[in-house]
């Protein structure tokens, strides 16, 4: 059975409120648990105590091979329990494909309006040059 630390979403609507909790992988998010790990109020504030976790139960699952779910394991990096690699993704700043897409034809655009004002320009500037 895969064992998965995850958050299991409580609360009315626009007031979430998660349970850290141990379950099966293939059990709905909101369904059947194993164990209650702990809780996590996202609408307090960031320096109060949002993230309460059991640590000796959550060493006793991460032992027993669960595994966290991305943002559950962001909470046991900040209480010590488990490590968290730094990830990177360079392309997460690029401009998607449409707006790539706009870029290229205002630039070939603009490319355009300054040739056409670099063509009209030089006639002006050879007559005023055999003028003088």
């Amino acid at each position: 059975m895969a064992l998965k630390i995850r958050l299991a979403r409580a609360g009315s609507k626009k007031r979430p409120y998660y349970h850290v909790v141990v379950a099966d992988a293939r059990s709905p998010r909101d369904g059947r648990f194993i164990e209650s790990l702990g809780s996590w109020n996202p609408l307090l504030p960031k320096d109060g105590e949002r993230v309460k976790v059991d640590a000796d139960r959550v060493r006793h699952w991460l032992s027993h091979g669960a595994q966290p779910t991305d943002r559950v394991l962001r909470f046991l990096d900040e209480a010590g329990l488990a490590k968290r690699e730094a990830r990177s993704n360079p392309k997460k700043a690029e401009p998607g494909k449409k707006a790539q897409e706009r870029a290229a034809l205002l630039k070939k655009a603009q490319e355009d309006a300054a040739a056409v004002a670099a063509a009209a320009a030089a006639p002006a500037e050879a007559e005023a040059a055999t003028a003088e």
